[in-house]
């Protein structure tokens, strides 16, 4: 289950990686952009790590969210952190 949830979660960043860099793509070409809200979402979904990366890299959004996306990351890490000891918790019966 843990597997699937590591391939489902690098899937998920990779994904909002790619929405965020055409986001961008759309904004140099005077088009119809995606909506803050869907950004948002998919970084609060799972995909922090792969909005941080395309916030680097396309320069994207960087200055009105500058630390937003660290927070989520955080979050989100603690989380999953959470969630893998709760798994690994062997429970004693008497």
């Amino acid at each position: 289950m843990m597997k699937a949830l590591i391939l489902l979660l690098v899937l998920f960043n990779l994904i909002t990686f790619f929405v965020f860099g055409y986001d961008k793509y759309l904004a140099r070409t005077n088009q119809r952009r995606i909506s803050e809200k869907t950004l948002l979402t998919l970084a609060l979904f799972g995909g922090s790590i792969g909005a941080v990366f395309a916030q680097k890299i396309f320069r994207h959004k960087s200055r009105k969210y500058r630390n937003l996306f660290w927070i989520i990351l955080g979050v989100q890490f603690l989380l999953f952190e959470g969630l893998w000891l709760y798994t690994q918790t062997t429970y004693v019966t008497f």
